[in-house]
């Protein structure tokens, strides 16, 4: 595994297409950025389609992402709506396998359930763990951003072995820890207060 690497995350959407991209260095997230692709304006789904292709094409030259990780999309009652969304998430995965780009995909579930500890948790409880975990000042009006940065998170978290946390642990500790002494000579001068006088 790579010291660094950029991990980008998508929340796929035919209205709003939210997300973000962080950059691990020693195992330590940290944010790069975060947006949402806007779609509104434009009424032709086909149109849309171009649009989250070009947009994610450009953040992926723009950030050059490792990885991406992207939601799946859920499984509604309405067929139209459903079908709509797993066009839009086809089609951002292209993009990113047109730039050769690994692509994993997480259930919303996992999503939830890696960032906040419940699989249930609501978008704005997402955004508020995300919050504290990168010091954001203040939260996007649009929370499909919180989102797609929580995809990314979730990647990083389920790519880093136990071993990978356990050795980041104990190199934390270790810098932490004071230095042994080669002698008791040395000891005794390094630590004078851990010797009682009679």
């Amino acid at each position: 595994m790579p010291t660094e690497r950029i991990i980008m995350g998508i929340d796929p959407g035919t209205t709003v297409m939210g997300y973000g991209v962080i950059k691990i260095t020693d195992r330590t997230p940290e944010l790069v950025v975060m947006g949402v692709i806007e779609l509104k304006k434009f009424a032709n789904h086909y149109l849309k389609l171009q649009k989250i292709f070009e947009r994610v094409t450009q953040i992926i030259a723009e950030y050059l992402p490792d990885e991406i990780a992207i939601e799946a999309p859920f499984f509604g009652k309405n067929v139209q709506s459903m079908l709509k969304l797993g066009r839009a998430q086809g089609v951002a995965i292209a993009a990113a396998l047109s730039r050769d780009v690994p692509i994993r995909e997480y259930a919303p579930r996992k999503i939830k359930q890696m960032i906040t500890g419940q699989g249930e948790a609501s978008k704005e409880q997402v955004a508020g763990i995300l919050k504290s975990m990168f010091a954001i000042k203040k939260l996007p009006k649009e929370l499909d951003a919180t989102d797609g940065l929580a995809a990314a998170v979730c990647h990083f978290y389920c790519t880093t072995s136990v071993m990978e946390q356990i050795a980041a642990a104990s190199a934390a500790t270790a810098k932490k820890s004071p230095k042994k002494a080669a002698s008791w000579e040395k000891f005794v001068l390094q630590n004078p207060e851990k010797i009682k006088s009679n």
